[in-house]
């Protein structure tokens, strides 16, 4: 550790088991995948301390951090939980799917055509 309870912003994202490596860490700092109290850095030697948010952008959602913690270790996700705060919202419902997936009884054997096309117009809909 650094600087009274800061930490770089690499290692802090591999002992919180955001990523599995260090180095993916960096990468994903260097792609600008990552936000320190909403502003964007570009080298993993950024510190991070307690109280900042930390906004990291991955493939399919975005999570929200509140540090909480520096890490000292890598340890099990019981301790890595301890190092910060999840403030991400959940997820939206999405629209284009319907809410309840078409089921049918069992035992009654595979669509016919017609029920196919049916099912086909029910799920498709573009109301």
């Amino acid at each position: 550790m650094t600087a009274a309870g800061s930490q770089r912003i690499d290692k802090w994202l591999f002992f919180t088991r955001v990523v599995k490596s260090r180095s993916l860490a960096q990468k994903l700092v260097l792609a600008g995948s990552v936000r320190i109290n909403s502003e964007k850095i570009d080298q993993p030697a950024a510190l991070v301390k307690p109280g900042d948010g930390v906004t990291i952008k991955l493939d399919r959602r975005v999570l929200v951090y509140r540090v909480l913690l520096p890490g000292m270790r890598r340890g099990p996700a019981e301790e890595a939980r301890t190092l910060y705060e999840d403030l991400t919202p959940a997820p939206a419902a999405r629209a284009d799917q319907p809410a309840i997936p078409a089921q049918r009884e069992p035992g009654s054997g595979r669509p016919t055509k017609r029920e196919r096309r049916a099912i086909d117009r029910w799920t498709n809909d573009p109301e």
